[in-house]
């Protein structure tokens, strides 16, 4: 399959302006202006107007609990599996799936086979071993061999630190666990991260540090999430970033106050992403520590988002597109992502000024035209 996109304003994601795209299979292989006359030397290609349109590259959610997740307030409480139209109606192409609170009844066989399906259904998946939990549950016994020996696996995650929820582990033991994900990802040619859910208890990032600070850990194994649950929490995540490792903001309804602060407190946005946690429990806590609410993350948040930060004062689309594609794309090692150019996945948006989506491509297959998924899953 051929397709040639004219005279899209690309973002790639930064500014190129109009040129076109070519798309051979499922990668791009040629960004830049092609005369009328050369078409004809494409016979079967499918030539599609693309002028008035922008193209980014399709986001990239590196937090999404893809086989639910939740459980805080009983058996009742465990949230529902990801359907991959509500992954790609939101501009998403490609996702990593992680367990919560819940690594007992949630397996990561279970995890394993939903994003072997995603992937079936038409758009790219990877996954994080481990749970909140310290010593991590694997599928083979061990972080390093999960890493290593199973394709999908780029790291651990998602360990929580900071919260009542954790099994409050030690930095010695933590250093244990960044260290087997680190090796792993040297052995097997990925990210090897550690991918940190950071709650609301004062010690904040405070771990996180010390292993940069005690233990020959490298800054860019290390990814702490939530960080908008205080301003001293988001102060914090910018001295972590300027350590070099990654921090990650949960989309939702304060993520443009919160982009705002962390950029007035110089924050590198190099080492900034945003994310959903789509499917993910949004539980409530009294001071007490007892469950008083809880909502379900949907992923639409995190689109929504990224275009409210497009419109910041002194931020442009650009930096705005980077925060859910070549900046994830970096921090989680995946440089086939995250960029249109030569020899990247042809993973495209083509949006409208009123940001909606009027195609959309995974691997360089159509999957959204005019807002509505084009794929859909078995069962949907």
């Amino acid at each position: 399959m051929v397709t040639l996109l004219r005279g899209a304003d690309i973002c790639a994601p930064e500014r190129l302006g109009k040129q076109d795209i070519l798309i051979e299979g499922r990668q791009i292989t040629f960004i830049g202006d092609i005369p009328a006359e050369a078409i004809h030397g494409l016979p079967h290609a499918a030539v599609i107007d693309a002028e008035g349109l922008t193209a980014t590259p399709g986001f990239i959610d590196p937090h999404v609990h893809i086989a639910g997740g939740g459980g805080e307030g009983g058996y009742a409480n465990r949230t529902p599996e990801i359907l991959v139209s509500d992954i790609v109606r939101s501009g998403v192409t490609t996702v990593i799936g992680c367990l919560g609170t819940d690594g007992v009844t949630r397996s990561h066989a279970d995890l394993l086979a939903k994003a072997r399906g995603l992937e079936a259904e038409g758009i790219t998946t990877y996954i994080y071993t481990g749970s909140y939990q310290v010593p991590a549950r694997t599928l083979t016994g061990t972080v390093v061999d999960d890493v290593v020996l199973i394709d999908k696996v780029i790291g651990v995650g998602e360990v929580a630190i900071s919260d009542r929820r954790s099994f409050q582990p030690t930095v010695e033991s933590l250093a244990e666990l960044v260290s087997q994900a680190h090796v792993g990802g040297l052995l097997s040619g990925k990210a090897g991260i550690t991918h940190f859910h950071v709650g609301p208890y004062s010690t904040r990032l405070v771990p996180l540090h010390r292993l940069l600070d005690e233990y020959p850990i490298a800054p860019q194994a290390i990814y702490a999430t939530h960080i908008t649950r205080s301003s001293e929490l988001l102060a914090d995540a910018v001295d972590l970033a300027a350590k070099g490792a990654t921090v990650d903001m949960t989309a939702g309804s304060t993520t443009t106050n919160s982009l705002q602060r962390y950029i007035d407190l110089g924050g590198d946005l190099s080492h900034l992403t945003l994310s959903s946690d789509a499917n993910g429990s949004l539980p409530e806590f009294d001071a007490e520590g007892r469950l008083v609410g809880m909502e379900v993350a949907t992923q639409t948040t995190l689109y929504e988002q990224v275009w409210a930060c497009a419109d910041l004062p002194g931020l442009d689309l650009s930096q705005a597109i980077s925060l859910v594609t070549s900046n994830t794309a970096d921090a989680l090692g995946l440089g086939h992502k995250g960029r249109l150019r030569p020899g990247a996945d042809a993973d495209i948006l083509l949006t409208d000024d009123q940001h909606t989506i009027r195609l959309a491509f995974a691997q360089g297959r159509e999957i959204v035209r005019n807002g509505e998924p084009q794929i859909r899953g078995t069962f949907e």
